[in-house]
């Protein structure tokens, strides 16, 4: 029995392909590629489920770290290099097609569907960035596509195949239809590379350290963030599951902030790239008095802010509480 890999986003496309190739009695393992900025999402793992293939979850945020520093083909809108993602994933999908024996790669890529991803000189680049050249089978428009060495080896029957085309959903819709596939998520992605506001803050913290950990990255999607040039870096949470996430991520060296007496958000004083950083009392006072502002004591001429580092006994700042305006070398993003 041929064996594939397919890229397996969860989407409607990437469920689309592994139908095709199911019924033509092709084993499947899918595979779904992990960084900060996407994938792991739950309902990649209940398509996987519904479908009946194998899931494999693969890390790829320090190459897509490299990537992000000079991608070859640049970036879309935002901070998204969509082209040279693409190339990574599918060396990456080759790379552990290998390693399980398989014989080819699938994806759920339709020509034309996105204007600088999937338009036909783009497939053959990302393909050519791979390295795996001739194997990798896009079921939905193959027939618009030359004849992949699954096809021309007999692995994959072409006249089975499809040739889709373009921003339409339509075929696909009803194919769905066809393979009894239901509740599958929005064509708009989950990518937050791009998404305006997240890619803001992690150019900004791209440029205040090229090689951010895990954590600084986990928390670009939470909170409200205040930066200026001289190194100061606050987050403030905005709901209590964003208020859990600063407690659970701060660091020894970092300085968490709670108004007392009043609800409000937890805060974090960090420094991004510094193992040991050291905060100045005016960058305490202001870290302290924009976590009062946004607590309730919002209005009060003075609040009572505690201030500590993890396992320290905190201590208390009277400050009075100040919009984000009364700063105005601090960026908010």
């Amino acid at each position: 029995m041929p064996k594939a890999v397919a890229l397996f986003s969860g989407g409607l496309d990437s469920q689309l392909a592994v139908a095709l190739m199911l019924a033509q009695q092709v084993e499947v393992v899918g595979v779904n590629f992990k960084t900060p900025f996407f994938g792991n999402a739950p309902y990649v793992h209940q398509a996987a489920q519904k479908l009946g293939i194998p899931l494999q979850i693969i890390d790829i945020t320090n190459e897509y770290l490299e990537l992000l520093k000079n991608p070859r083909y640049g970036f879309g809108k935002n901070i998204n290099p969509c082209i040279d993602c693409h190339g990574l994933m599918l060396k990456k999908a080759g790379q552990y097609m290998e390693k399980i024996g398989a014989d080819f790669i699938v994806t759920g890529e339709v020509l034309r569907q996105r204007p600088k991803s999937q338009h036909r000189d783009a497939l053959h680049i990302v393909e050519k960035l791979s390295g795996y050249q001739g194997l990798i089978l896009r079921p939905l428009s193959a027939k618009l596509l030359p004849p992949t060495q699954p096809e021309l080896k007999g692995l994959v029957d072409r006249n089975q195949l499809l040739a889709i085309s373009g921003r339409s959903r339509k075929e696909q819709m009803e194919l769905a239809d066809k393979f009894g596939l239901q509740d599958y998520p929005s064509p708009a992605g989950g990518c937050l590379l791009t998404v305006p506001s997240f890619a803001s803050r992690l150019r900004r913290l791209l440029e205040i350290t090229p090689a951010p950990s895990r954590i600084e990255l986990e928390r670009l999607k939470i909170g409200r963030h205040f930066i200026s040039s001289d190194g100061f870096y606050l987050i403030v949470g905005r709901k209590n599951s964003e208020n859990q996430a600063l407690l659970e991520s701060a660091q020894p060296h970092e300085l968490l902030l709670k108004t007392i007496g009043h609800p409000g958000p937890t805060s974090l004083l960090c420094c991004p790239g510094k193992a040991t950083p050291q905060f100045s009392q005016e960058d305490v006072e202001k870290a302290a008095a924009l976590t009062a502002r946004y607590s309730d004591a919002q209005h009060l001429p003075l609040a009572e802010v505690k201030c500590w580092h993890k396992g320290e006994t905190p201590r208390l700042i009277r400050i009075k509480p100040s919009d984000p305006s009364a700063f105005p070398e601090l960026e908010h993003l």
